[in-house]
């Protein structure tokens, strides 16, 4: 296929307020569009807070009446999927004319999950990706998605898939979106240190794949008044200062990283590039040894309750 135009985006969203966020994901979605993109991706938990500082009153054995709240709001501020949050951002996908990666806050009964949407430019919600692992505290937060929604979607830009954040440091979970196929592989985070950009780029390299990361840039002042986070309430600190990137087959840098401030990181994507690249390396191809080494995947739906 012919080349194309991604987008990463970096800003941040409108704190606990999902309606809002959305709004700002649709301007946001129009300038990557009208920049000639086709395929746009925003950070982890954008819609509405990656709650970065916050503790929700945790401590071993111990939680607080004033962290149920914080929870509480950060519940109410999260999405049903499907719903009417979703069905708005399928409409923003299809007016702009573009796919459409999303990092939410999936809630579903009484638990809340980090998730990843798609959408295709016809407005067709796709799939989710669910987090199979938070990380340290986002345990005590988020629940764990299950391998029922690890998907990798043939696209007409081509196979897209995402992985979130740390999940990236999971070499099996590599391994299964790599046996996928995946070309476009999105890495929405919340990692904003130097190494992320080095972890992308072996990525990149290990699964022959572009890679796209989206990372948010949050001050203390784009967050509400009552943020109780530890690193203060000078608006001006940096709670998140993004990184955003996009990266090439063979690890090049191709746009970004864009760090301390809001912006759009575009690169041209050119498919023929996979090809040229696992010409001496397919790690689940020709350079895998599947006589040593295997990997199972269990893609089921890991339920609670089963109904017979």
């Amino acid at each position: 296929m012919a080349p194309f135009i991604a987008a990463v985006v970096q800003n941040a969203p409108v704190v606990f307020d999902a309606t809002a966020t959305i709004e700002k994901v649709h301007a946001l979605t129009v300038d990557a569009a009208d920049a000639g993109a086709a395929l746009v991706v925003f950070p982890e938990a954008f819609v509405s807070a990656y709650p970065k500082g916050l503790d929700f009153g945790a401590r071993v054995g111990m939680r607080s009446a004033e962290g149920r709240d914080v929870f509480r709001r950060y519940f109410d501020s999260a999405i049903d999927v499907p719903g009417p949050a979703t069905a708005r951002l399928a409409q923003i996908a299809k007016a702009c004319r573009v796919h459409l990666v999303v990092g939410v806050i999936e809630r579903e009964i009484g638990t809340l999950y980090c998730t990843v949407l798609f959408f295709g430019p016809d407005g067709t919600f796709l799939g989710k990706h669910r987090k199979v692992m938070p990380t340290a505290m986002e345990r005590i937060i988020w629940g764990c998605g299950d391998g029922s929604t690890m998907p990798v979607f043939d696209t007409p830009l081509g196979k897209l898939g995402a992985v979130i954040c740390w999940e990236n440091y999971m070499p099996l979970l590599r391994t299964a979106m790599y046996a996928k196929g995946i070309e476009l592989y999105c890495a929405p985070t919340a990692d904003d240190r130097d190494t992320w950009l080095t972890s992308v780029q072996h990525i990149a390299l290990e699964g022959r794949c572009f890679v796209l990361t989206a990372c948010q840039h949050l001050r203390r002042g784009d967050c509400p008044t009552d943020y109780a986070a530890a690193q203060g309430n000078d608006p001006q600190t940096v709670l998140l200062r993004g990184g955003s990137a996009i990266i090439g087959p063979l690890g090049q840098v191709l746009a970004g990283p864009l760090y301390n401030e809001n912006g759009i990181v575009m690169a041209e994507i050119d498919l023929g590039e996979i090809a040229r690249s696992k010409y001496d390396f397919d790690v689940v191809g020709h350079y895998a040894r599947p006589d040593v080494f295997r990997l199972h995947v269990n893609e089921q739906a890991a339920r609670s309750v089963v109904v017979d």
